[in-house]
C-alpha cells in the first residue's frame, strides 16, 4: 500500500495468518517495514496489519470521510 494513503480512510480486504479473510474500514496512521498501523472504524480500536496480507484496498471517497 502506498504511503500516500497516510491519514486516509480505506476499505481493505485482508487475509490474516490463520487464513481468515475479512473486510474492514480503517484510517491509516503509519506504514513502516511492511506493517500498517490503523484505527478500525467499526470497533474504534487500533489495529496492525501485515502489508503482505492485503488482498485489495480502496480509498473511501472524500465526501464519506468522517
Amino acid at each position: 500500500m502506498p504511503v500516500k494513503y497516510l491519514g486516509w480512510l480505506v476499505e481493505i480486504i485482508f487475509q490474516d495468518q490463520a487464513g481468515k479473510i475479512t473486510k474492514r474500514r480503517i484510517q491509516i496512521k503509519s506504514i513502516r517495514s511492511g506493517m500498517i498501523k490503523a484505527d478500525d472504524l467499526l470497533s474504534g480500536q487500533p489495529r496492525t496489519f501485515e502489508e503482505s496480507g492485503l488482498l485489495a484496498w480502496l480509498p473511501i471517497k472524500t465526501w464519506e470521510r468522517a
